[in-house]
């Protein structure tokens, strides 16, 4: 004997074999089972209350599966309800999911199929049970103030916070500096918000979108005739952000005759629209962001050595998502909450299998990336707790399998940029010497693999001196292949 589960099932087919089949192995395996042969009977059971999980069929005498769909939804969504049917179109899945169905199976089907449904329902009813006792209580965020919220409680995004803060009081220029999607806008709102200039207006201008004959006139404003198309007197960005600050994200993509410009305002803190003569007093705080490694692109020429030390008065480092996973599940339930307000889901939270999953995903897009995932998740599974299944996430494998399609270059390159990432605000030292060390030894490896340890065969493949690959065995203790020397 069974003892009950904590779990109540409602079968609903008009078939009795069907009805018979899935109670029998739900009862085996100790749920509490109740069938209806029709929609009148399932609509009784369900007034009733306490059913958890719904087996609903499409065709049944009377109303239809769907119509008890909709009665559950009517009722506030009590019960999770799987649709089941014997005509797999498209129609009828594209049905199921648009009014809220948690699952769509077809017959002939698999009961191993069922038991892990209801397994995974009810511990995802009882994982939201949990997620709501364990919010309930707590304080508001920086949301209720109106100030930009900046998720995350990490070393790293503690020094991040004691920066803003220590220069919340000054006008000082801020550099921001960090890779696609960690978020560089939304420290730009947030030392505006906590400075004395949050009365005014957060002016961002993006300068890689705006082409770069146009992004003078977009940032300093032209007057009437100063240039084909110019019919009327255009207020620039600078003049937009008087007594707030103005946020210059992708600053390194600016053209080098407007970095020019640029230098003379932060210099002058004055400037003239295009096709004008008057000089306009720039009364706004300056907050630049890049996603480049900006001393390499003064190296390369492509952005002025005079203007990168006039921004980087003070520098803040964001670290990228992989290097603070602490913070992960703070954000997942940050932007669970923002998407269930925005697009008007019902997300419970997510499984400690999906948790775990996000946690190891080596999430190259950042922030970002992770705020789209939850996105789709959540759009695929509205109304529940998401699961890994609901997760579009690359195994590991997978990964490795998609870096394995890529040029070899390519690869060094992506890895060559995840470790310098990982210095975050440190100077990186002899990182010529440290990538060559990463590279040398696989490759020795392999070599020394291919030509089973032997050495004179390997120097000769890798062009090398016998002697000088006896020193890199040595340097870098290399094992030779068993009973090679």
């Amino acid at each position: 004997m069974h003892s009950t589960k904590a779990g109540t099932i409602l079968v609903v087919d008009d078939e009795a074999d069907v009805r018979r089949v899935i109670a029998d192995i739900l009862k085996e395996t100790g749920y509490d089972v109740k069938t209806a042969a029709d929609a009148e009977a399932a609509f009784e059971l369900l007034d009733g209350g306490g059913i958890d999980v719904a087996f609903v069929d499409i065709n049944l005498p009377g109303a239809s599966g769907f119509d008890i769909l909709d009665d559950v939804k009517k009722r506030g969504g009590n019960t999770d309800v799987v649709v089941i049917t014997g005509k797999a179109t498209v129609a009828n899945a594209i049905e199921a999911t648009r009014r809220g169905a948690y699952e769509y199976v077809t017959k002939p089907f698999d009961l191993d199929r069922i038991l892990e449904l209801t397994r995974r329902i009810l511990e995802g009813r009882a994982l939201s049970r949990s997620i709501q006792r364990q919010r309930a209580g707590k304080p508001d965020s920086d949301a209720a103030s109106g100030k930009v919220e900046i998720v995350g409680q990490s070393p790293a995004m503690q020094e991040v916070y004691k920066i803003i803060g220590r220069m919340a009081a000054t006008p000082t220029t801020v550099l921001i500096q960090g890779q696609s999607g960690t978020g560089k806008e939304v420290v730009a709102k947030a030392i505006h918000d906590y400075s004395t200039r949050a009365a005014g207006p957060f002016v961002a201008v993006n300068c890689s979108a705006i082409p770069a004959d146009l992004l003078e006139s977009e940032m300093f404003g032209h007057e009437r005739g100063a240039f084909t198309g110019a019919t009327e007197r255009r207020i620039g960005k600078f003049e937009q952000a008087k007594g707030g600050t103005l946020f210059l994200d992708e600053i390194s993509d600016m053209p080098l005759p407007l970095q020019a410009k640029l230098l003379r305002v932060l210099q002058e803190r004055e400037f003239s629209r295009v096709g004008g003569h008057e000089l306009i007093p720039a009364e706004c705080r300056i907050v630049a962001a890049t996603n480049k490694l900006i001393e390499a692109e003064v190296e390369a020429g492509r952005f002025r050595e005079d203007l990168y030390f006039r921004l980087k008065v003070v520098v803040i480092e964001l670290p990228a998502l992989r290097e603070r996973r602490a913070d992960i599940p703070l954000l997942v339930q940050y932007f669970i909450d923002r998407i269930n307000e925005r697009e008007r889901f019902n997300v419970k939270g997510v499984s400690p299998q999906a948790m775990a999953q996000l946690l190891d995903h080596p999430w190259r897009g950042n922030v970002r990336e992770l705020e789209n995932v939850l996105l789709r998740a959540a759009a695929l599974a509205p109304d529940r707790v998401l699961t890994p299944e609901d997760l579009p996430l690359t195994s590991k494998s997978q990964r490795v399998a998609a870096d394995d399609g890529l040029p070899l270059a390519e690869v060094l390159a992506v890895k060559i940029r995840e470790h310098l990432a990982g210095f975050g605000s440190a100077e990186p030292r002899d990182l010529h010497a440290r990538v060559l060390a990463m590279v040398e030894k696989p490759l020795f490896e392999a070599v020394l693999e291919a030509t089973g340890g032997n050495q004179l065969k390997a120097a000769d493949v890798l062009g090398l001196n016998r002697n000088t690959l006896r020193k890199k065995i040595t340097d870098y203790a290399i094992v030779l292949p068993r009973g090679k020397a």
